[in-house]
């Protein structure tokens, strides 16, 4: 059930593909703050997030600088200091410790935010790379809701990593589904994608694509190296998109 997926504005960027056995959404998770609503328990988070519509995507390279430098998979988010001051390399037990940390209490916040609005839906925890993965399954109301541009979900997942945040300290790249949305939204993607690329060989010209959110460029990116051809974002805003060069 879970699906795995900031966007880099140039073709050469990794996404993470490693994934852990799912978690139980059943086993003991840290309760919520007793007598703190979820919208208190998120109000209280600092400091940068991600787009709001980037839903579960590496960073955008644009975002990125905005937001900060993103952590990687082997650094530590507020651990100990080796003698010269720096942070210490943070072991794979570790790791996967906070990963499901960030899940349990994001679970916790759904759930809550699941009951406040008497909607159906189970949470599904996992790690998926170098971050937290959490899927609402079976919420049919929500997962109409969500479509059909994912616009939900981005508000979901910034609510959840803010949750996160407020009780970590943290700043999390956890990444948010519903009902299978991520994995339909990819497929249809990296098909738009490859006519793409077929008309910048075919043309020999570039291709620029409609705008689209940091997920999205991703893909498309994706798709392009994949291919071997260059692609960069262009635009500011909502008017950000992808442009596919021919081979040179």
């Amino acid at each position: 059930m879970n699906d795995s997926s900031p966007d880099v504005s140039r073709s050469d960027e990794v996404a993470a593909d490693d994934t852990t056995p799912e978690l139980s959404a059943e086993q003991d998770r840290p309760a919520a703050d007793e007598g703190t609503s979820p919208a208190e328990q998120a109000s209280g988070a600092r400091g940068p997030v991600d787009d709001a519509a980037d839903d579960g995507a590496d960073a955008d390279a644009d975002s990125a600088r905005d937001a900060g430098p993103a952590q990687d998979a082997g650094s530590v988010q507020g651990g100990d200091r080796t003698e010269d001051g720096e942070e210490a390399p943070e072991s794979a037990e570790e790791r996967m410790r906070r990963l499901e940390e960030e899940g349990d209490i994001a679970a916790d916040y759904l759930e809550e935010l699941l009951d406040i609005g008497d909607l159906d839906g189970d949470i599904d925890i996992d790690v998926d790379g170098d971050r937290a993965s959490v899927e609402i399954s079976g919420a049919d109301q929500l997962a109409r809701l969500n479509r059909p541009k994912g616009e939900l979900l981005g508000a979901l997942q910034e609510l959840a990593r803010l949750a996160v945040q407020t009780r970590t300290g943290n700043r999390s790249r956890l990444m948010l589904d519903i009902g299978g949305f991520r994995a339909e939204h990819k497929d249809g993607l990296e098909k738009l994608a490859a006519e793409a690329v077929a008309d910048a060989r075919a043309e020999g010209h570039p291709v620029p694509l409609r705008p689209m959110n940091p997920f999205e460029r991703k893909v498309i990116h994706d798709v392009a190296k994949r291919e071997g051809l260059r692609s960069e974002s262009d635009g500011d805003g909502k008017d950000r998109h992808v442009v596919i060069y021919p081979a040179s």
